[in-house]
């Protein structure tokens, strides 16, 4: 399994009647021609928290006949209970995925100590059939998962990773130090990647690779090969979309920006709505302004 390129987080497509699986396999198929490293389903970005169960596992069925074998299905497993948390990534294992992402439990993040949250974890790994990557997002979920844990958790030999949703760049330094060679630091945002690539990042899960995956493979082959004047200007090209589409307008935002470049994005399920007002034009100006439209 290589974790080390760059991934898309893949947003669900819907219809009126649920999961829109055509659309999922029209949309991996296009990233998969544009040589990134496979995708991951039922991210934040995939509105994982918004779907049944069996859509989860839709989304999952879906996504596998089009994900070559020599690409990676990572599926966002995290729940708030480890019980049910275990049981998705029993079953994402059991329905192809190649690795599972867990994000932390949050809805109590004030009575989880550090201990119950490795423990967590360390329950999750020991029973799940696939990898497991640690998410950390302490903006969204308000749990931050410290270098320290992190570097006792990947002594753990089911534990392969984690997404790092950070710009600091020391924060990607000092996970680096604590976990061993192995172990896979995947950049979560994109304004950040160049320094969390300086830093000990060797992968990254960004929402801009949906729209826009050349140019992040491209900043990052240029990282790996020394050439920081260059991917420095590659990082100051993406950072306006990135923070445009995904910071300013969201999952709304990022499907928009999908639809504009003949991807299958369409609306987020409610309760988010679509995109309000102008954001679409703005994104368009924006892509077009960059050469990404005509």
């Amino acid at each position: 399994m290589n974790l080390r390129s760059v991934f898309p987080p893949m947003p669900t497509p819907f219809t009126d009647d649920g999961v829109d699986r055509a659309a999922i396999h029209t949309n991996i198929t296009r990233w998969m021609a544009e040589g990134l490293g496979g995708v991951v389903v039922l991210g934040t970005n995939g509105e994982a928290a918004l779907l049944t169960e069996d859509e989860s596992d839709l989304v999952i069925e879906a996504a596998r006949p089009a994900v070559p074998r020599d690409r990676t299905l990572i599926a966002g497993v995290g729940r708030e209970s480890t019980r049910a948390t275990v049981d998705a990534a029993r079953r994402a294992g059991q329905l192809g995925a190649d690795a599972v992402l867990v994000r932390p439990s949050s809805l109590y993040r004030n009575h989880i100590s550090a201990v119950a949250l490795a423990a967590h974890y360390r329950t999750v790994a020991d029973a799940s059939p696939v990898p497991v990557l640690l998410y950390n997002y302490p903006a969204f979920f308000g749990v931050n998962l410290t270098p320290d844990l992190v570097g006792r958790l990947a002594e753990h030999p089911n534990i392969a990773g984690m997404k790092e949703t950070s710009t600091d760049g020391a924060q990607f330094a000092d996970l680096a130090a604590a976990v061993p060679p192995a172990f896979t630091i995947l950049a979560g945002s994109a304004p950040g990647l160049f320094p969390a690539l300086c830093a000990g990042a060797t992968g990254a899960i960004l929402a801009v690779a949906c729209i826009l995956p050349a140019a992040c493979l491209e900043l990052m082959a240029l990282t790996k090969e020394g050439r920081y004047a260059e991917a420095l200007a590659a990082q100051q090209r993406l950072t306006p979309i990135a923070r445009t589409v995904t910071s300013s307008f969201g999952i709304a935002g990022l499907k928009a920006a999908m639809d504009l470049l003949g991807y299958e994005g369409g609306d987020p399920r409610p309760p988010l709505g679509p995109l309000p007002g102008d954001g679409a034009e703005k994104i368009r100006a924006l892509l077009a302004s960059m050469g990404h439209l005509a």
